[in-house]
């Protein structure tokens, strides 16, 4: 059995602030957050990632 697809993509709104849409399991949840760089959604939505799949940091 092969597992579903999980990711994080970062955009840029219209408002010019950077959010990130994250895929789990193969289900796309709404893109998240507001951030003033595209640096800080894509590590915000890593550790949503992260978190998710129950990975631990040290």
């Amino acid at each position: 059995m092969t597992q579903a697809t999980s990711n994080v993509t970062v955009a840029k709104q219209r408002d010019g602030k950077w959010s990130f849409t994250l895929t789990f399991r193969g289900v796309t949840h709404p893109a998240s957050g507001k951030f003033s760089s595209q640096l800080q959604a894509q590590a915000a939505g890593m550790a949503t990632l992260n978190a998710l799949q129950g990975h631990r940091q040290a």
